[in-house]
């Protein structure tokens, strides 16, 4: 556990120092972010910060090629090889973006590329555990095309919910801390060492998140861009890929099937919500006739800004869901009893309810001083 936290401490400590560099960098190349109708902030602001992540995923992977256990687990797998160049390549693709607005075809076309470098270096779905206990092998004609559309699908999550400051930083990193937990708690519970391809890369993605959030966070100094959105969507479709490979079912108890195997069928439940988003701006933008990768102004977090909440109180209540969706997850795998995290997550979950609707409604109901009539309040400028 020392090697994970001497990994995620690495990683975040070179993406929060070189974003500073990496910001000026984005200034002089001209990687800036207009003000556009859709969007929530009031002066141009540099983007491409997705580069300083990428120096420390690969900061990261360098030192843990030095820490004997994980050296070890690394000869074994073409893991830190499929990071390096799928990373690399989808960077180079999201630093494009961000200067000169690729289209939609050419962005899909990359990331198809980046889950093909995946596969040739072994991650790749091959097979889905099943509750029987007998795991369903995935032949490569149905591994490849799961595995590229998994991949396309988690990058594309996570470009979608990128829309305020500090959330798909914050979204991806508490999915990135669910993904780990789980890993590290069924690794104790089958008595099977923790050191693993699928929490290297967690770790790994924890660390490079916490390390860009400061400055990200509202008000934003850079924002991560493509290059940092396909990116970190890229290293949670490879921890969800690695962890549906690491453990063996068949070797595990036909009574503790279920624990176990439960939250491997639900991990996309743990980015269900960027996943839900994502839908429902698909959905959306195909019934009104328009593509769907158009850009607009309706996604989750911008219906919350509607409902009356701050830039951050908005960000706060994603990373609430997020979290709560992701606790239940590993939560159902763990505690014995199904009931009492179903019972404790609604309740959890009806107080967050309550939250959200009852903070706007203050606001627009706050007595003026000095009378005792209430009247609305004039509406808030989103910045």
């Amino acid at each position: 556990m020392r090697e994970y936290l001497l990994i995620i401490l690495v990683a975040a400590v070179i993406t929060y120092l070189l974003v500073p560099v990496v910001r000026a960098f984005s200034v002089r190349f001209g990687a800036m972010t207009a003000v556009r109708d859709r969007d929530v902030h009031a002066i141009p602001t540099p983007r491409m910060g997705g580069l300083a992540m990428f120096f420390g995923m690969v900061g990261a992977l360098v030192v843990a090629s030095g820490l004997p256990v994980m050296r070890e687990v690394m000869k074994t797998s073409d893991v830190d090889r499929g990071l390096l160049l799928a990373g690399g390549l989808i960077v180079l693709l999201g630093m494009a973006d961000d200067r000169w607005e690729l289209d939609a075809l050419t962005k899909f076309a990359g990331q198809v590329a980046a889950a093909g470098l995946f596969i040739a270096n072994g991650i790749q779905l091959l097979v889905i555990p099943l509750p029987s206990g007998q795991p369903l092998v995935l032949p490569p004609e149905y591994g490849v095309p799961l595995t590229v559309f998994l991949v396309v699908a988690t990058i594309n999550a996570v470009n979608f919910v990128d829309g305020l400051d500090g959330l798909a930083a914050g979204v991806v990193g508490i999915s990135a801390v669910a993904l780990f937990t789980y890993a590290s708690l069924l690794s104790f519970s089958l008595r099977m060492t923790r050191m693993t391809p699928a929490t290297l890369t967690a770790a790994v993605l924890i660390g490079i998140c916490a390390g860009f959030l400061p400055h990200n966070f509202n008000p934003a100094r850079i924002f991560m861009g493509d290059t940092g959105s396909m990116l970190i969507g890229l290293l949670l479709s490879g921890a969800t890929i690695l962890l549906t490979g690491t453990f063996d079912s068949t070797t595990i108890g036909p009574a503790a099937q279920i624990p176990f195997i439960l939250p491997l069928v639900m991990v996309p439940l743990v980015v269900a919500v960027p996943y839900i988003d994502m839908l429902l701006a698909v959905w959306r933008r195909t019934n009104q006739g328009k593509s769907p990768f158009a850009p607009d102004k309706l996604h989750l977090h911008h219906r919350l800004l509607e409902l009356g909440h701050s830039h951050r109180r908005a960000v706060l209540v994603m990373y609430f869901w997020v979290g709560l969706l992701a606790s239940c997850v590993v939560g159902l795998a763990f505690v014995r009893s199904v009931a009492l995290v179903l019972f404790v997550t609604a309740l959890v979950a009806v107080a967050g309810v309550v939250g959200l609707i009852a903070e706007p409604w203050r606001r627009g109901r706050r007595p003026r001083p000095g009378t005792g009539t209430i009247t609305p309040e004039r509406p808030r400028e989103h910045v």
